[in-house]
C-alpha cells in the first residue's frame, strides 16, 4: 500500500472522492477457517431498511436498482476475497448509508485469520491501491457477523467509517436489528430457524368438523352448512344445546390450532444450493 491508502483505526472515517466504490473483505484461508460472506444493507436516516430488498447478500446478490451488488469470491495468492460494489453517486437520497458486513455460517470470528476491509475506487482502471484499509478485530471472538464499515452521506459527498461491530447471532440478529423480516421456519438443510418479525395477524379459530345440532331440535339437510349457534354462543357437535347456552365441550371446537404457522415473512438465511 502507498501513502495514498488510509490505514484506519476503529471509529475513524475518511472522505471518499470516488463516485463508485468496491468494498473488499479479505482473509487468510486454512483448514479450520470458515468461509466468510460479504453483504450490504441500505439504510435510511432511521438506520433501518425500507424493505427486505435493501439487503444484498448471498441469496439476494443484487439490489433491484442495480446500484449495490455482490461481486463474488476470489482466491488470490495472499488470501480469499469477497466484494460488494456500490454506485454512490446514483443512490437515491432516501439511502443515507450502506453497511458492509462480514458473516460466517455460525462459526465464530475468532477462527477467521487476518480479516480486513479495503475500499477501492471502482471507476479507476486496474486494481490500483485501496483508498482505505481497516484490520477488522472482533471484540469478543464469539461474533458470527461483523459490520466492518459503513459508507455514509456527509453533506453532498460520502465518507467511509471503520466499525468492527459484531453480532453473536449472525446475519439473523443483524438483519432483524435493522428492520428485516425473516422466516421462522427451519431451512431445508436443517439450519437453525430464523426468528420472524412480529406477527400482526391473529390466529383465527378453526371451523368445527361436523355440523352442529340446531337449537330447539330442528334437523337440517346433511349438505347444509353448519348454522350459527343460538343466541351467538358456540354449541358442541355432540351435545343438545339448552336454549342457546354454550355447553362445556363447545370451547374445544373453537380452540386455535397449535400447529398453525404463518408463511415465510422475508429472505431465508439458508445458502442457496
Amino acid at each position: 500500500m502507498t501513502d495514498m491508502t488510509h490505514a484506519m483505526l476503529k471509529g475513524s472515517n475518511v472522505p471518499l472522492d470516488a463516485t463508485a466504490v468496491r468494498a473488499v473483505l479479505r482473509w487468510t484461508p486454512g483448514p479450520d477457517v470458515p468461509e466468510v460472506d460479504a453483504s450490504a444493507l441500505l439504510l435510511g436516516v432511521d438506520r433501518r431498511v425500507r424493505s427486505d430488498e435493501d439487503f444484498v447478500f448471498y441469496n439476494q446478490p443484487r439490489h433491484p436498482s442495480g446500484l449495490v451488488r455482490s461481486l463474488g469470491k476470489k482466491r488470490q495468492p495472499d488470501g480469499v476475497t469477497d466484494s460488494v460494489q456500490t454506485d454512490l453517486a446514483a443512490l437515491e437520497p432516501a439511502v443515507d448509508r450502506v453497511l458492509i458486513v462480514a458473516s460466517t455460517d455460525d462459526v465464530p470470528f475468532e477462527r477467521v485469520r487476518d480479516l480486513c476491509i479495503q475500499v477501492y475506487d471502482a471507476t479507476a482502471s486496474g486494481s490500483g491501491e485501496p483508498l482505505a484499509y481497516f484490520e477488522v478485530k472482533p471484540e469478543t471472538g464469539a461474533e458470527t457477523a461483523l459490520i466492518c464499515g459503513e459508507l455514509y452521506r456527509r453533506g453532498e459527498g460520502w465518507k467511509f467509517r471503520a466499525l468492527g461491530e459484531g453480532y453473536s447471532n449472525g446475519l439473523i440478529g443483524l438483519a432483524t436489528d435493522h428492520g428485516i423480516s425473516v422466516d421462522e421456519t427451519e431451512g431445508a438443510d436443517g439450519a437453525d430457524p430464523a426468528p420472524a418479525a412480529a406477527r400482526a395477524t391473529p390466529v383465527q379459530p378453526s371451523e368445527p368438523t361436523q355440523p352442529m345440532q340446531p337449537a330447539y331440535g330442528y334437523p337440517q339437510p346433511a349438505a347444509a352448512p353448519a348454522p350459527a349457534p343460538a343466541y351467538g354462543f358456540p354449541q358442541s357437535a355432540s351435545t343438545q344445546p339448552a336454549y342457546g347456552y354454550p355447553q362445556p365441550a363447545a370451547a374445544a371446537a373453537f380452540a386455535p390450532d397449535p400447529n398453525f404457522r404463518l408463511p415465510p415473512q422475508g429472505p431465508q438465511f439458508v445458502r442457496g444450493q
